[in-house]
Formats: C-alpha cells, structure tokens, sequence
C-alpha cells in the first residue's frame, strides 16, 4: 500500500497525535483520549479510523474485534507539510511574517532559547 499526500482533517490530524503520542492502539483506546477534551463517540472515531485507513494514513492489524491501528505518516513530515501549506497560504510563503505573527504570542525564556539556538543550528552555528 503506498501513501498518498493528503493533508489530514482537523478530526484527523486528532486521531494522528493519539497514535504519535501513544503508538499503535486499538479504536477504543484512541476514543477514550480523544474524549478527555471532546465528546467522540466510539463509531465516529471507528468511521474516521477506517477513512483513514483508506486514503493509507493508518495501518491495521488483528483479526475479529480487536485491530490495532498505527499511523503510517510520520509526524514530522506531516507537521512540515502542513506548515508549508499554512505558510504559503496565510503569510504568502513569508516565514518573517509567521515569525512576527508568532512573536505575539509572548514565548517563555525556555523557547525562546531553543528558538535562537535553531536559527543558529540553520545559519550553521553550533549544532
């Protein structure tokens, strides 16, 4: 099976942090965390996990009841896809304006050194 580029819904990118964060788990353990900050119910995560399955984000194993789902995109590459599209779209591929939005947000002293020390890293600084 091979993976498409697809930029995943909001509800699906949800079910895709479940499983970075968790690693491959069955649909009722991705409804359960999902239902600690919204009310999902458990055939609405099923219908997504397995819409998902289809456009080959996820990735199922098991037989009769128990399949466990586990997310074949990575984190990383979809976080970098979905930047790109929202920098392009929202700043006009200007990452000084997203710098300048995102400076609004008041960063604590902890990111903010972990901010210069990865524009270091890109300037070839230290490493």
């Amino acid at each position: 099976m091979t993976t498409k580029l697809t930029y995943p819904t909001e509800s699906e990118l949800e079910i895709l942090q479940v499983l970075w964060q968790n690693g491959p788990n069955p649909v009722r353990f991705v409804n359960d965390k999902l239902n600690e900050t919204r009310d999902t119910g458990y055939t609405t995560t099923l219908k997504m996990m397995q819409i998902m399955l289809e456009k080959g984000m996820l990735t199922r194993k098991g037989a009769g009841r128990q399949h466990i789902y586990e997310a074949v995109v990575r984190e990383e590459e979809t976080q970098q896809r979905l930047l790109d599209r929202f920098l392009d779209r929202a700043f006009g591929g200007s990452a000084t304006k997203l710098v300048q939005a995102l400076s609004q947000r008041r960063p604590d002293t902890d990111e903010v050194a972990e901010i210069r020390r990865i524009l270091d890293q890109m300037e070839g600084g230290e490493k």
